[in-house]
């Protein structure tokens, strides 16, 4: 595990719903062709995962795709009030 270092300029940082001090951060490196993903506790990286540029429209898809799915459902009534999007 690396200690934390300053999130680059083009990147975001999105907390755990667990709470814990648990965030995931995106990072680009442009000069590198890739995108980082990283899993932190409090200020330490607990695990990280490289993808290039290319390999970033089908996770994107994935993640659409499931948005999608969990809208349908809140729209359609099939989530309890307390769930809906």
């Amino acid at each position: 595990m690396t200690a934390a270092r300053p999130l680059p300029v083009s990147g975001s940082i999105h907390l755990d719903a667990r709470g814990g001090a648990r965030a995931l951060r995106v990072s680009w490196h442009h000069e590198s062709g890739l995108v980082v993903l990283s899993l932190w506790r409090d200020d330490t990286c607990a695990g990280s995962f490289r993808l290039t540029v290319e390999e970033v429209p089908a996770l994107i898809d994935v993640l659409r795709g499931g948005l999608d799915e969990q809208y349908d459902l809140a729209v359609g009534g099939a989530l309890p009030p307390s769930t809906r999007v």
